[in-house]
């Protein structure tokens, strides 16, 4: 056991460079008062055709960008980089957990296990979906997990998949944290009235998978005037703009760009619910839908299908429709359209359920809790080790 007084906890993460939403979190962590935090993430990381140069070091805490190797070799190039400083750099720092926030099948993963040490291992995970992995990735995921110390667990379908894979140990349930200071309520008090046109919005990639077909053929059924803004890109942009003009919605459906967050969150505060009717294919099963909370955060109700975590998620800050099913949708829109009290209900309650499940605090007890079960757990298990065992590890 370590006679440090705080918990020394090195999480690698590349998720961190390439969102300040991946980061936030890491501030909440490293302020907790029995935490000694040092963040490892790749100095360059390459993600859908961009290159993410690491933000300088402004986080309060020691934040290590390293190179990475194997950033954008084969199908799986999420899944192959390693860091070549890693084992000079956990040498120094001696850590009491390794957390990941990284599949368990990835070369990270195993290069953490392999470099421990006598730190504990925990990982964050998010596939939700249980598929053969080919060679060596299903090996290498069966030797971590069977490794690991404690698993922090986007969903229950992540726990069955780890569970599935070889994991027997504690899980700990994390959801995604948003950024309260971005994503706020409108301050005007203004509220929807009677008679008004119905305001819908999708956040997010265009991608057959998110359903966006199914939300222009409810809008072409509805008998309402409902409107649907568009913001993100994506292959399937040109198919969503020919359909719209197809389905005579040219004066009802806008499309444009990516913003950055600010940006996102007016978007967000504009309108009356937002859509995420993720389609479950062999592929595709929504792991969380960040865009639920951001939505949800500025009081804005969520509209969801019943694909993976989606329901979950939302919970009582929204509606859940089938998924593929245009009709359902449109009645849905036909009922909302005459019920602005339900849409300022619904709104109030999806606020509540972010303050409730999904702030960067929650995250960042989550974390701790985790972590620390895991170093006292490891640490009592190598107490009760024979001596002679005790001097070789």
């Amino acid at each position: 056991m370590s006679s440090r007084s705080r918990l020394r906890i090195v999480s690698i993460a590349h998720p961190a460079t390439s969102s300040e939403a991946g980061r936030l979190r890491y501030r909440h962590l490293a302020a907790r008062p029995d935490v000694d935090l040092h963040l490892v993430m790749p100095e360059v990381w390459k993600e859908f055709g961009r290159t993410i140069t690491a933000p300088p070091a402004d986080d309060g805490f020691p934040v290590h960008r390293l190179p990475i190797r194997l950033s954008e070799a084969g199908p799986m190039k999420w899944y192959l980089h390693f860091y070549p400083a890693l084992h000079r750099l956990l040498r120094e720092l001696d850590p009491d957990v390794i957390h990941l926030w990284e599949e368990p099948w990835s070369i990270v993963a195993l290069q953490a296990q392999l470099l421990r040490g006598r730190a504990a291992l925990v990982l964050e995970v998010d596939q939700n979906i249980l598929k053969r992995l080919p060679p060596p990735f299903e090996t290498i995921r069966k030797y971590v997990l069977g490794r690991t110390d404690h698993i922090l667990s986007r969903s229950p379908e992540a726990t069955r998949v780890v569970q599935a894979r070889g994991y027997s140990g504690p899980v700990t349930p994390i959801g995604y944290g948003v950024d309260l200071a971005t994503f706020t309520p409108a301050g005007d008090g203004t509220r929807r009235t009677a008679g008004a046109t119905l305001r819908l919005g999708y956040v997010g990639r265009l991608v057959p998978e998110k359903g966006l077909d199914d939300a222009l053929e409810a809008l072409a059924r509805s008998r309402s005037a409902a409107t649907l803004s568009i913001l993100g890109e994506g292959p399937h942009e040109a198919h969503l703009r020919r359909r719209v003009a197809e389905l005579g919605l040219g004066e009802r459906v806008t499309i444009q760009g990516w913003a950055p967050p600010a940006e996102v969150a007016a978007f967000l505060r504009g309108l009356d619910a937002l859509l995420l009717l993720t389609r479950t294919t062999d592929a595709v099963r929504e792991q969380f839908g960040r865009v639920i909370i951001e939505a949800q955060a500025c009081a804005i109700p969520v509209i969801g299908s019943t694909c993976g975590a989606i329901p979950d998620v939302v919970g009582d800050g929204g509606w859940i429709v089938p998924e593929r099913d245009p009709a359902a949708l449109s009645g849905l829109i036909d009922a909302l359209s005459g019920e602005p009290a339900e849409l300022a209900a619904r709104g109030k309650a999806a606020r509540a359920n972010v303050l409730r499940r999904f702030t960067y605090d929650a995250v960042a007890v989550a974390i701790e809790t985790a972590c620390r079960a895991a170093d006292q757990a490891r640490s009592s298990a190598h107490v009760g080790r024979p001596q002679s065992l005790q001097t070789s590890c």
